[in-house]
């Protein structure tokens, strides 16, 4: 009886020895490795507890936001109740939680994954490398030639150039949070300054277009510097917080000084840009005049189109080549690992001060563009939501990913424009549907990395695993 006992113990100990041979195995291959999940002795009761509670969740959240509104009536406000679309999106969470515990999160077979890094490499020469240069090469004649193409009236037209702008705003802000790791919730200050110095130095000197963008850059570009002193010893939530009320304080600040900012009332009368001096009016010496063609506000704006085409694309042009200088990697050493960033002797403070500085000259470049293509600006356009939208932008497309801001921005543009007669519901059902983007590709649409510098032979992209998130 004790020999089988001890034959049984020696076979169990055999067959986990070859069990853990082969998730050693597995991992040297790259794959991750896994064990067993403990069986659950009821699973349907487990499954139905957490429906609940998600349920109740979404009750909890979907109440105060959707099932009460508040009305103009006569002698104030008045609080309408509209219980039925939170009836439907509790039952949409109970039913969905169910059944994605039961019949997708449950058919692991008892296998349960407990690393989820992968150390492989992906191949440098795939298929996809192969379109990469006539990919982009297409798609740049495309925004070119769009303007003359049948379909662009002024709908699509005024699309593009938000889509150019917010493209513009994600690259700039990706040098910040993307290369260097610095969380910034007040993007959107920069984004003021810029706008703001543009339409002073405009109405009140009588400068043109030309002469104000680059003014505004560097304007903006040192209130970066102003805000990144303050914050050299700060990291993760603390430089969030931090970053997040500078952008308040902006906004205060442009509100209540009135006698220089004309407060709450905006900045109207922001000149126009010119094409070499001629403006796009129907005088005489406009531009429809001049070369023989009969005067349509769409040339104005097809104008406006190429100026922030041209800038969007120097804004790319600019950011891939820093990071393939020695202050670009600095950058992605300093979003790695701080500590060891100081012990290879970089100067952590310019890095992040060159960071900030960086990001927001780009940011003001966008901010001068938006005052002069809607010729009015006030506090209300810079608010934190507009903070909040570039940053989901940086996330969303993947971090240090150019490709996947511009893929990023085109969804979420597309997604407000086609959900624009749910106003009550947009931003619930377009956050639902990042939600579920990042729970599917949690590091981004774009989660491939490629090394800004190698010692020899082509360069591999990088599974995302491998790189630092970055904390500030």
């Amino acid at each position: 009886m004790a020999n089988s006992t001890e034959e049984s113990a020696l076979s169990t100990s055999a067959v986990g020895a070859e069990i853990e041979d082969e998730r050693r195995a597995e991992a040297v291959r790259g794959e991750p490795p896994f064990t067993v999940s403990p069986p659950s002795g009821d699973a349907f009761g487990a499954a139905l507890k957490d429906a609940i509670i998600s349920a109740l969740i979404a009750l909890a959240l979907a109440g105060p936001m959707v099932g009460l509104r508040t009305e103009t009536a006569i002698g104030g406000l008045s609080l309408t109740q509209n219980w039925m679309p939170v009836a439907a999106i509790v039952a949409v969470v109970f039913f969905g939680r169910l059944f994605l515990t039961l019949f997708v999160w449950g058919r692991s077979s008892g296998i349960r994954s407990v690393a989820a890094t992968s150390f492989r490499l992906l191949p440098s020469g795939t298929q996809l490398s192969n379109w990469k240069v006539p990919g982009l090469i297409g798609a740049i004649a495309f925004t070119i030639v769009m303007p003359f193409l049948p379909f662009a009236d002024r709908y699509w037209m005024d699309q593009a150039i938000v889509i150019l702008t917010y493209c513009m705003l994600g690259w700039g802000l990706n040098v910040v949070v993307g290369l260097a790791g610095l969380l910034d919730l007040g993007y959107v200050a920069f984004y003021a300054v810029g706008a703001y110095s543009f339409a002073l130095l405009a109405t009140n000197f009588d400068l043109g277009f030309w002469v104000c963008l680059p003014m505004a850059g560097i304007l903006a570009a040192g209130w970066g510097l102003i805000l990144g002193f303050p914050v050299l010893r700060l990291r993760g939530d603390y430089l969030a917080i931090v970053t997040l009320a500078f952008g308040e304080i902006i906004r205060v600040v442009i509100i209540n000084w009135y006698d220089f900012t004309n407060g709450p009332d905006g900045i109207s009368g922001i000149p126009r840009p010119t094409l070499f001096g001629i403006p796009f009016d129907r005088s005489d010496e406009g531009f429809a005049a001049i070369f023989g063609l009969e005067y349509s506000s769409i040339q104005r704006i097809i104008f406006l189109y190429y100026i922030i085409l041209v800038l969007a694309l120097i804004t790319n042009f600019v950011t891939l080549r820093l990071r393939r200088l020695p202050v670009g990697r600095a950058w992605e050493a300093l979003r790695e690992d701080e500590i060891a960033c100081r012990s290879l002797g970089i100067n952590t403070t310019n890095t992040k001060l060159t960071a900030f500085a960086t990001g927001a000259m780009f940011g003001g470049f966008a901010g001068s563009f938006f005052a002069t293509r809607q010729g009015f600006i006030s506090p209300e356009s810079f608010t934190a939501i507009e903070s909040f939208i570039i940053l989901a932008v940086v996330v969303l497309g993947g971090l240090g990913s150019q490709l996947g801001i511009v893929i990023a921005v085109i969804f979420l543009n597309t997604a407000f424009e086609v959900l624009r007669e749910l106003q009550e519901y947009r931003m619930l059902i377009v956050g639902m549907a990042m939600v579920l983007i990042m729970v599917w590709r949690p590091r981004g649409l774009i989660s491939t990395r490629h090394p800004s510098i190698t010692l020899k032979g082509k360069a591999k992209a990088v599974r995302a695993e491998l790189v630092g998130e970055g904390s500030g």
